[in-house]
């Protein structure tokens, strides 16, 4: 048991930070607003982060806000920030998955293993569970997860896959945090104030190039496959094929949608890696006039999600783009490479009729009807994306009164605001 007041308390905070991920900044806001709230101003918060200049867009520091840098050889840096900190969360979504990146994986596998050799606990806030393709990372994850003081799942699939890993720590189900991210008021309108060409009926797609995943680590490559070194992008003839048909599938698509129904497409990059897939899509399309590109490397979380609650209809392989567009009930469809939007759209009850693999044979013709039935009737959907919001919206609400008691459980004292769960809603 620790014996750090409250106001001396010192929360390491990890995750996929530094990447203008609009899914990750909206996660670490609403968790850094957790924490103060349950442990007040004073707690000294680190966030360690590969790309400290990108964080600094929407991170303030100040002496009890830090940004720590991170090399790309991540071990000797965590086991330092372990140990120069009393709580140690785990606040990245994809934590215990391979898909992206085996790299990633380690460091939350590694960050917990230094915690619980040094005695400090160790929460995974909020977290998922997905793919594990490699066995040897399936041995890790059953050693080193188990050694979590207690392990949130954002989903009670994810809690699932964790025991079925032969993962022994206790275990809770609540929902993503990003539920509980309310963004800027002054916000509101953005689409149209940036776009008032477009009009009201704005059809938008938040895409994924899948085929550059995983990033895997070697001592070098081609400069424009780097991630960052020593991580480089999946890349062989035949990926790159993929990527170009998925890339025509979509202007495809999107053209269709301008000429057929008179929308404009607002083409949404979640992440700014997102943005090269984008620049294809706008590229191959026929009326490239009509379409505009809206990148998280321009625009912060709170203004990425008003965008994605002023469109008429979402095409999204982005699970965060799913999460944050829902408490305006935009009608959507999902082509999913991953377990996370799998996941959340059989919750929403919209994955047999919504879902569509990405490696189906012809991308453009398994999401033509479906786009055709949610632009001709919207109401289909709209009950059960209202009933999934306040249903994920109430369970992620718990988060914050799972993090008090686990405070009080390591002898800290919450603060007196963290007997109020929620002051503004979402």
């Amino acid at each position: 048991m620790s014996t750090a007041t409250r106001s001396e308390l010192r929360v390491l905070l990890l995750g996929y930070n530094g990447a203008n991920n609009t899914g990750a900044e909206a996660l670490l806001l609403a968790d850094i607003e957790d924490v103060r709230a349950v442990l007040g101003p004073q707690a000294v918060i680190t966030i360690p982060c590969i790309n400290p200049p990108n964080l600094r867009r929407y991170i303030n520091e100040a002496p009890n806000l830090r940004i720590a840098p991170m090399p790309t050889i991540f071990f000797s840096t965590l086991r330092r920030l372990v140990r120069e900190n009393d709580l140690i969360m785990l606040v990245e979504g994809s934590t215990y998955m391979d898909t992206w990146t085996s790299a990633m994986l380690w460091a939350y596998l590694w960050t917990t293993r230094c915690a619980d050799d040094m005695g400090k606990p160790c929460l995974a806030y909020a977290v998922d569970a997905g793919e594990i393709k490699s066995a040897f990372n399936r041995r890790l994850v059953r050693r080193e997860a188990s050694k979590t003081t207690l392990i949130i799942t954002r989903a009670a699939a994810a809690a699932e896959r964790l025991r079925s890993f032969g993962v022994t720590a206790p275990l809770e189900v609540t929902a993503d945090n990003a539920f509980n991210f309310h963004p800027d008021p002054a916000d509101a309108g953005l689409l149209s104030r940036a776009w008032p060409e477009a009009g009201p009926n704005v059809v938008g797609m938040a895409l994924v190039d899948f085929y550059l995943w995983p990033v895997i680590m070697k001592p070098w490559g081609p400069k424009e496959d780097c991630y960052k070194w020593p991580y480089y992008f999946t890349r062989s003839p035949e990926r790159t094929r993929a990527t170009e048909a998925l890339a025509r599938s979509y202007a495809a698509l999107a053209d269709d949608l301008i000429t057929r129904h008179g929308k404009s497409v607002a083409l949404i990059g979640m992440e700014a890696l997102d943005e090269v897939l984008l620049r294809k899509v706008h590229g191959y399309m026929v009326h490239p006039d009509r379409a505009r590109i809206f990148c998280s490397r321009e625009y912060n979380a709170s203004q990425m999600v008003c965008i994605l609650r002023s469109l008429e209809l979402l095409l999204t392989s982005r699970y965060h783009a799913c999460v944050l567009s829902l408490a305006a009930q935009v009608p959507q469809i999902a082509v999913g490479h991953d377990l996370r939007l799998k996941t959340i759209y059989r919750e929403l009850g919209l994955f047999e009729d919504f879902f569509v693999e990405p490696n189906a044979h012809d991308l453009y013709e398994s999401l033509h009807p479906r786009v055709e039935r949610l632009l001709e009737d919207p109401s289909c959907v709209r009950d059960a994306l209202r009933r999934g919001y306040e249903k994920h919206q109430g369970d992620a609400r718990r988060n914050r009164s799972l993090l008090k008691d686990f405070v009080q459980a390591h002898g800290w004292e919450p603060a007196p605001s963290a007997t109020i769960p929620y002051l503004v809603a979402a």
